[in-house]
């Protein structure tokens, strides 16, 4: 299977943007989609400031993503299509969440959504029709989303996103099978 992370980075690179901090956002200041916590953590100094998240690299930003999020939910490991529904939302909503609406998606009992990649969810994953878990993941992501008490300031943005989310994932499913 190859690896589409350059694919699916870009995709979220263009949802993300640029710098921000907008005091609504409990993500706090962001750029590029990374939030000043995670890059605290992956520099391991806590004492970073706003100035170090304006000012960080296309090559940390890409290092981060790849290690804390495509990595870390073994997207490589998944069809095309379904590694950037799972990538995308985990970068917008924490891997773990992702992978549990990933889980959710799948029919996994509740007692086995864990938010982590194993051999089941790869397997089932691998097993499952793409365009249907695609579709799955789309209602169960923006679902999750209607169910933030930040909604009302963030929703259409996010709902417009899980959509050419949607879009790119099904494109990406019709150009592997074509």
């Amino acid at each position: 299977m190859p690896d589409q992370f350059a694919i699916c980075l870009a995709f979220t690179l263009q949802q993300e943007g640029g710098f921000c901090d907008n005091p609504q956002d409990p993500g706090g200041a962001t750029c590029q989609g990374i939030t000043l916590a995670t890059l605290r953590s992956w520099s391991d100094d806590d004492s970073l400031g706003v100035p170090a998240i304006r000012a960080i690299s296309s090559s940390t930003v890409q290092a981060i993503y790849g290690a804390d999020f495509w990595n870390k939910m073994q997207c490589g490991s998944m069809p095309a299509g379904i590694d950037l529904m799972v990538f995308d939302q985990g970068v917008n909503s924490g891997p773990s969440r992702s992978v549990r609406l990933l889980q959710q998606a799948l029919g996994f009992p509740g007692a086995d959504i864990d938010g982590c990649v194993g051999p089941q969810t790869l397997g089932a994953t691998a097993k499952a029709d793409p365009a249907a878990l695609i579709a799955t993941l789309s209602n169960l992501q923006t679902a999750y989303y209607r169910s933030l008490s930040t909604f009302d300031v963030f929703g259409n943005g996010w709902l417009a996103r899980v959509d050419r989310r949607r879009r790119a994932a099904m494109g990406m499913l019709q150009t592997i099978t074509a």
